[in-house]
């Protein structure tokens, strides 16, 4: 019989999401479609920063990319939650783009949580021994 794995704690959950260099790259990814039909430029200028955000982190700037998606990930989520949408309650919630916007907003605001702890209790020594042990590109 197979013994019993420990339960993850939310502490873990939260390190795991913070550190994953899929969470910038998932709202990119929502952000993107929403807003370039029809074209919204303030909106689109999260993308590339949240794509730089996942880069860094493969690079292995965890914290830093981390304190970025934060920052990226709260500010696109308190706008996009107080933007009025065109159609009331049924376009809002019911349709497939309001789908997609609650999904982003709900992404942005775990980003914003996971990632803020992550880089409120990063360890910046630690994560340069690590970049020094083992490099990316040489």
């Amino acid at each position: 019989m197979a013994t019993p794995q420990p339960s993850k704690s939310v502490k873990s959950y939260l390190e795991a999401w913070g550190n994953s260099s899929f969470a910038p790259t998932g709202l990119a990814t929502l952000i993107a479609p929403l807003h370039l039909r029809p074209a919204q430029p303030l909106p689109l200028l999260f993308v590339p920063v949240l794509l730089f955000s996942s880069y860094a982190n493969l690079q292995g700037f965890k914290i830093d990319s981390a304190g970025l998606t934060a920052a990226t990930s709260g500010t696109y989520a308190l706008l996009a939650y107080r933007r009025r949408n065109v159609g009331g309650f049924r376009n809002k919630f019911l349709s497939i783009r309001g789908a997609v916007r609650g999904c982003a907003i709900a992404i942005g605001v775990v980003n914003t949580l996971a990632a803020g702890w992550v880089y409120a209790t990063g360890n910046r020594e630690k994560e340069k021994q690590h970049r020094a042990e083992n490099p990316r590109w040489a």
